[in-house]
């Protein structure tokens, strides 16, 4: 009479597992990084036929309030004033190799407000770059 030895060690590896784990983790990433939006601050940008595709490290948005009043983010962070601009620039750009900076200014804008921040990034010495919409 045979006797069966019942601890046998299965030799064979199953891969499917790790194969779900690896198709959540994409699914999971493609879901998140369509739900990133750059740009929080809605602005009616003007249009324009040139779109450039560098990525600027810091974005300058100007929203018009009305009557003459404007407000001025960096980084989607309301600054006070151009003082607060140059300033936060300053802080978040010095020591970069080319810093760049994206211009958002909603259409109604008075050029002159844009010229002020165009004058902040050469006085620093930034490479600046005006956002517009896909015409």
């Amino acid at each position: 009479m045979a006797i069966k030895h019942g601890s046998k060690v299965d030799k064979s590896f199953s891969a499917s597992s790790m194969t779900d784990l690896m198709f959540l983790l994409l699914l999971f990433l493609l879901i998140a990084t369509t739900l990133i939006n750059p740009n929080a601050l809605k602005l009616m940008l003007p249009k324009s036929s040139n779109q450039l595709k560098d990525k600027a490290m810091t974005t300058v948005s100007i929203k018009d309030e009305g009557q003459g009043r404007y407000r001025y983010f960096v980084e989607r962070q309301e600054v006070g004033s151009l003082d607060g601009v140059e300033q936060a620039l300053r802080t978040r750009l010095d020591g970069q190799a080319e810093p760049t900076v994206s211009l958002h200014a909603e259409k109604s804008v008075v050029w002159d407000e844009v010229v002020k921040v165009m004058n902040i990034a050469k006085r620093n010495g930034y490479k600046l770059q005006a956002a517009t919409q896909p015409e």
